[in-house]
């Protein structure tokens, strides 16, 4: 029995840790979002601000959002490129309005279209 109390301890660990905002490198996403940048207002400061308030916003409403939400979005905004609080918390906000819609069943009534 003592040898459980490792994998106990470790596994809360694990689970208080999936639990938090991840941090992430933003710099490279930001640094080529100003190379690309269209506007002559968008640059490297101004997405490192808008990034840091996404974070914020992330850390206020995280406990809002499921574990397959966030489990999900996480992974969409860190695959493939830099990753970004904007692309994540835009995925969680999309998620959450969509698991709020109406099932298409309710939708029309109960009728099944074809």
């Amino acid at each position: 029995m003592p040898g459980l109390l490792p994998i106990v301890l470790a596994t809360t660990h694990l689970v208080l840790v999936a639990d938090a905002v991840p941090q992430l490198n933003i710099e490279p996403s930001c640094r080529a979002a100003s190379m690309a940048a269209v506007a002559a207002n968008r640059n490297e400061s101004v997405c490192m601000r808008d990034e840091e308030t996404a974070r914020g916003k992330l850390e206020q409403e995280w406990a809002q959002y499921t574990p397959p939400q966030r489990s999900h979005c996480v992974q969409l905004s860190t695959l493939g490129g830099s990753p970004s609080y904007v692309e994540l918390l835009t995925c969680l906000e999309l998620g959450k309005a969509a698991s709020s819609l109406p099932s298409q069943n309710q939708a029309n009534g109960g009728r099944i279209e074809r």
